[in-house]
């Protein structure tokens, strides 16, 4: 307990330590958010130190909430602007600032209402945002669909045996019915799997049907990526686990399954074998109208206004990209609040483009992986070579096959795919902008 309290002191000095009041409040959040966290723990524990350290979490929090209210006066007097922009990682249904997906929410309901009862792939590259769309279905689809989001990442797909495998995915189920539905699903526990684990686990989901009275469940398993990576490195075996989800599609009704990933079920051909009549769900850029609510109204009361000129800025250099609208818009809110009051609230032509280096910088997870894990060494020459033709270049096909003449036809398909690059006329320009100008930094 005394540690706890001590890495509270250190953050709260850490956070007097920023030099403005807004990075200052934004921190001190933080640690009222952990006070509050182990207020509850002491509460529940069986400790007998935790009456006597009770009082003295509260006090701590008081004192903080109080000097937040100090700073939000000061902040407000400042003008400083609140940064509601999450950069790398999916939206919970928490945060405020999800938008639009409309008419995917729209797709899915129609796919689910299908009699077949195909399986469902939502397909997107990285950072489109398909865990944050995941995440937030319930605001999209009746009351009646139940979703069960599955992150098959991690635990589950890095576990030993079928007993973990099976228990991590009904872990997963459990969590995520009780987060966005509020319902509670009958327990299942290692030991009761250890036994016989597909046997246990289908009985448990006669368990959950029953639960369900007239509700259908959407099982989400995001990133099926990792789970075909642990078939090929022999971790389990192919027909035991999509022969599982086979049966689950063909015999329970009251299930629906949705995939996600970024590669379509012909980049996986075992899995077209098991899940027949596969539906895509096209996940890609924002329409222009949500982009433009992303970058002037993130959230409500929000205080940075944008001159029309530079939303049209944002909205050139990201093509709508969902993940690239934060990033800039981030950087860009950053970038006011260390000026000026007196221009603090309003972000000009100018502003976005002195924000642009920052989020080159910032952003360079996202790249790097574009360029290290989606593109091959072929695609990354087409890359650089497009990019050095400046800004809405198109390069010609005749130019691309004398330049590259043996690998241009097939790399271009590729690139195509993972939208990076887009056909126009006779040739081929970049989608978006910031990332042909990654691709045209020098090495």
């Amino acid at each position: 307990m005394l540690r706890i309290f001590t890495r509270i002191s250190q953050d709260v000095n850490a956070a007097l330590e920023q030099r403005s009041n807004y990075n200052q409040r934004i921190a001190l959040k933080a640690v009222a958010d952990n006070l509050n966290v182990q207020l509850e723990n002491f509460n529940r524990s069986n400790n007998k130190y935790a009456s006597f350290f009770l009082p003295f979490a509260r006090r701590w929090l008081n004192i903080i909430n109080r000097y937040l209210e100090e700073l939000a006066i000061k902040v407000e007097q400042n003008k400083e602007i609140d940064n509601p922009y999450i950069i790398g990682v999916p939206l919970t249904l928490e945060q405020a600032i999800f938008v639009g997906r409309d008419d995917i929410g729209l797709r899915i309901e129609k796919l689910l209402l299908d009699r077949r009862r195909p399986p469902l792939l939502l397909y997107g590259q990285r950072r489109m945002g398909k865990t944050s769309l995941l995440n937030n279905i319930g605001k999209l689809l009746p009351n009646s669909i139940i979703p069960m989001f599955v992150d098959l990442q991690g635990p589950l797909t890095s576990a030993s045996d079928y007993t973990g495998l099976l228990y991590n995915l009904a872990r997963g189920m459990t969590t995520s019915a009780k987060q966005q539905s509020a319902l509670t699903l009958p327990s299942l526990t290692r030991e009761i799997l250890a036994d016989d684990p597909f046997t246990k686990f289908d009985e448990w989901l006669d368990e959950v049907e029953q639960t369900l009275e007239q509700n259908t469940v959407l099982l989400m398993l995001d990133e099926f990526e990792s789970l075909d990576a642990a078939i090929n490195k022999g971790r389990f075996d192919e027909e035991d686990v999509l022969g599982m989800l086979r049966h689950l599609i063909q015999h329970r009704p009251r299930f629906k399954m949705l995939l996600a990933g970024s590669h379509t079920i012909e980049e996986y051909q075992r899995w077209a074998s098991y899940l027949i009549n596969v539906q895509v769900v096209h996940i890609s850029y924002l329409k222009e109208e949500e982009a433009r609510k992303l970058i002037a109204e993130p959230v409500k009361d929000f205080t940075l206004r944008y001159e029309p000129d530079a939303v049209e800025r944002v909205l050139q250099l990201t093509h709508c990209h969902p993940f690239l609208v934060q990033l800039l818009c981030g950087e860009i809110t950053v970038l006011k609040n260390e000026q000026d009051p007196s221009v603090r609230r309003l972000a000009t032509l100018a502003d976005v483009e002195a924000a642009i280096p920052e989020a080159l910088q910032s952003g360079g997870f996202f790249f790097a992986d574009i360029q290290n894990n989606q593109v091959d060494a072929n695609g990354g020459d087409i890359l650089r070579f497009i990019a050095a033709q400046g800004e809405g270049a198109i390069v010609s096909k005749q130019i691309l096959s004398q330049q590259f003449p043996d690998m241009w036809e097939t790399t271009i398909q590729l690139l195509l795919q993972r939208e990076l690059i887009e056909e126009v006329a006779e040739g081929y320009r970049f989608q978006v902008e910031l990332i042909r100008r990654w691709f045209n930094k020098p090495s």
